[in-house]
């Protein structure tokens, strides 16, 4: 698997991400991380914004679309339940890759019938060209093009998970 993104790229984006983050949102915020893939951003991401000044809450959200595919069913579906303590409150939505768009607009749809307050979207990685549901990510950590991406939480069959770098799946 070739590099695409070191550990120190990834880290250095992140911080980043973070200061832009905390000047963008109330101090006091929830960040719902979407699991498994963007359990290892978010983890990271909060540390990174208890260093900018923010103090989020952190909780976690399953969802199912590619099982073990490269490509993704087209059907997301909600593993559990929506975490509890949402209403009224802003939200960070949290995820480690927007690809069609479907799962982070399911997960967006789902909180708000819950009534949250303000959402943002945040992902660390962006395939904009891939889109097949509109939707608008507040923050992004790199836009990349068409390629499959594992490592840094993202996972190809379950693998590659426990990679400190995002690499390219030939």
């Amino acid at each position: 698997m070739r590099a695409l993104f070191t550990a120190v790229e990834i880290a250095a984006r992140v911080d980043a991400l973070a200061m832009e983050i905390a000047g963008k949102m109330p101090a006091d915020f929830v960040m719902v991380g979407l699991l498994k893939s963007a359990a290892v951003f978010v983890a990271d991401l909060a540390r990174a914004l208890d260093r900018a000044g923010a103090r989020p809450e952190i909780e976690f959200m399953r969802l199912s679309s590619y099982g073990l595919a490269k490509e993704s069913s087209g059907v997301v579906e909600l593993l559990g339940d929506i975490p509890a303590g949402l209403v009224g409150r802003p939200v960070l939505l949290v995820d480690d890759i927007v690809d069609t768009g479907r799962s982070i607009a399911f997960a967006a749809a789902q909180l708000r019938q819950w009534g949250i307050g303000k959402l943002w979207t945040c992902a660390l990685l962006d395939k904009p060209q891939r889109r097949q549901i509109e939707v608008t990510i507040d923050f992004v950590g790199f836009s990349i093009g068409d390629m499959f991406v594992a490592g840094y939480g993202t996972d190809y069959a379950e693998k590659y998970r426990h990679l400190p770098y995002i690499g390219v799946v030939e």
